[in-house]
């Protein structure tokens, strides 16, 4: 260690001066802070109780270890107040630590060993979301897992009832002055930066000044999810890829936006990146029944075992039960500590196939949740409530009614503990039923069985893998024997069912759908087709498609309906929602201002949308 020589004036030694505190990091806004974090171009959203860590390992575990920090992922969205106020809400949602990290047992002076949420190894870069409409609750709710994140986001787009009431989300938007100071507390007073993700509104002027007033009240990115608020459920219809590209021409040119709507496909990325000039591409739904959509496919003759290409060397995907592999060793190995049970290779045809025919192997036996530290200490609190009224073996007196159950419960066998039900294993079923959706729906005793898995069974979600990789075996073999032939129908035969008598198309976008009207989701539906063994995005119906099949009923608009308006339709046009074809063009549908007004009348948009659009084809979208 070299030696410290004194200056004149100074002491005598180094030992004698104060120790001095490190400089605090600096704090980054802006492009500078997006530079800093790797300028990432794929985004996993924040999704409630969906887009927790074992979700986003997953998500990333399809890139090489060296390429999974540039896809940037956020947390599940979490409620401010009761995040600030509540130790097991924070316990359930955010684990950052092993040991204490807030609240209850927490020591400031104590190392912190990382475990899950934020891990620097495994889980950066990580925005945490909240939704909030109090900034002081906000603040200290941020505050919490700034020392765990790179930044805080506000959700400004949830269009759930459930933000209608809490007053939150998308609901907040005709409020610019509390968006502006909930974004400005976190700017002002927070370490690390703030971000927002809104959705757009009726009109491009509206929704423009309304990403200004983001902006200007200090976030350093903005998200911008190209749908009305009102556009959800079966009226979500198309993101407007338009609206987008308008705010990147108005905005200053530093301004760092990313793109959320219309991701169905890993081909889509780089569609919406033209077309928007956004910096970055967020998917939600899309990435729920794809967690691998950011991820090249291998090249062909480097598929291995869990990738599947047709024999013509069409587009393929990842095997579903692959996938399902992956999910449940990343719940082994990160969540639960412990190596994932032996299980044989995944099947490929030319493998022996006299394991189909034995009895499924026993479940493995269920283990006890790990808990942290901060949980264990809870656990041990509420024990030694429970066991103070424990009678004495050396007390004369007779026992009391009370204690005689006491005695009765301590002699009973033992329950084992309960544990703590996270987000990571609160999320497990139902992301299971996204990525296991068109299996599912074919093989109906999987999707029971999976109905039937109870939280942090892992025992019985070992024994539906097992069901979905005997599935998958028996669907390629099938695909074996006919040369493709019994897919190939299957897959027309379940397109006949939805779209009625529509010729089979598999060059673009040019079908049946065009000479009746033009208004259909035939062609996405072909486009993003694959086996059921093969993840694959859930196409929704257009709203007028739902209108038709009476998933919606439509109901007579409350008010004057002969508004005026240049679409011709009889109702105010106020704003358009773009629709991208294959080709890359885009055309323009009508959104009614008079009918997104009226939040509950949901039939309305529909018969609206219904009566004023006109166009030759859609790409049906999620996310």
């Amino acid at each position: 260690m070299a030696a410290v020589n004194a200056t004149p004036g100074s002491s005598t030694g180094a030992a004698d001066a104060p120790p001095t505190a490190p400089a605090p990091k600096k704090k980054l806004h802006g492009r500078a802070f997006y530079e800093s974090i790797g300028s990432p171009k794929c985004i996993v959203a924040p999704m409630v109780d969906q887009s927790e860590f074992a979700w986003r390992m997953l998500s990333r575990s399809f890139l090489p270890e060296s390429q999974r920090s540039s896809i940037l992922a956020y947390s599940p969205m979490l409620h401010s107040r009761l995040f600030a106020g509540g130790q097991k809400y924070r316990d359930t949602h955010f684990q950052p630590t092993r040991e204490p990290w807030a609240g209850e047992g927490f020591d400031p002076a104590a190392a912190l060993t990382p475990f899950l949420d934020g891990n620097p190894a495994i889980d950066r870069p990580l925005f945490v979301q909240f939704a909030s409409h109090d900034p002081d609750a906000l603040l200290a709710a941020a505050e919490m897992v700034a020392p765990y994140c790179d930044a805080v986001d506000l959700n400004l787009g949830c269009p759930q009832g459930i933000a209608k009431r809490g007053h939150y989300g998308a609901f907040l938007q005709e409020d610019q002055d509390l968006i502006f100071r909930l974004i400005n507390t976190l700017h002002e007073k927070l370490s690390i930066p703030v971000t927002a993700k809104i959705r757009m509104l009726e009109t491009r002027e509206a929704t423009l000044e309304y990403a200004q007033n983001v902006l200007r009240a200090g976030a350093s990115i903005l998200t911008v999810h190209g749908r009305l608020r009102e556009q959800k459920g079966h009226l979500t219809g198309v993101a407007d890829w338009d609206m987008i590209r308008y705010l990147r021409d108005n905005l200053p040119p530093d301004t760092v936006l990313f793109a959320n709507g219309n991701i169905l496909l890993p081909e889509d990325v780089d569609a919406c990146l033209a077309a928007t000039g956004a910096d970055g591409v967020m998917s939600a739904e899309g990435n729920l029944s794809n967690p691998a959509i950011f991820a090249p496919a291998p090249a062909p003759g480097d598929e291995g075992r869990e990738y599947w290409r047709p024999r013509d060397g069409r587009d393929g995907g990842w095997r579903v039960d692959a996938v399902f592999r992956r999910y449940l060793d990343i719940m082994y190995r990160y969540v639960r500590d412990q190596e994932p049970p032996a299980r044989r290779p995944l099947f490929v045809v030319g493998d022996d196939t006299a394991w189909l025919a034995a009895p499924p192997p026993p479940p493995p036996a269920a283990a006890l949740v790990p808990m942290t530290e901060s949980q264990l200490q809870q656990q041990a609190s509420a024990k030694r409530a429970a066991d103070f009224t424990t009678p004495s073996a050396a007390d004369d007196e007779p026992p009391t009614k009370k204690q005689k159950q006491q005695q009765k419960q301590q002699q009973a066998p033992k329950k084992p503990e309960k544990y703590l039900p996270t987000t990571n294993y609160a999320g497990m079923q139902g992301h299971l039923f996204h990525l296991l959706r068109h299996l599912v729906t074919r093989h109906t005793d999987v999707r029971d069985a999976l109905a039937r898995a109870r939280l942090a069974d892992m025992g019985k979600f070992e024994a539906v893998l097992d069901m979905v990789e005997r599935k998958v075996a028996e669907g390629l073999l099938e695909d074996e024997r006919s040369g493709g032939a019994t897919i190939e129908r299957e897959m027309d035969d379940e397109i006949q069912l939805k779209f009625g008598n529509k010729k089979k198309d598999h060059e673009g976008p040019k079908g049946e759908e065009e000479e009746n009207g033009g208004e259909s989701s035939l062609h996405t539906v072909r486009r993003c087709k694959r086996p059921w063994w093969v993840v694959q995005p859930v196409i929704r119906p257009l709203p007028s498609e739902a209108l038709a099949k009476g998933a919606i009923q439509p109901k007579k608009a409350r008010g004057n309906s002969n508004c005026n308006n240049t679409n011709g339709g009889g109702v105010k046009a106020a704003a358009s929602v773009s629709v991208q074809n294959v080709n890359g063009a885009a055309t323009a549908v009508p959104v009614t201002a008079q009918a997104a007004a009226v939040d509950n009348e949901t039939e309305t948009l529909a018969a609206a949308l219904d009566k004023t659009t006109a166009y030759p084809s859609s790409e049906l979208v999620s996310g």
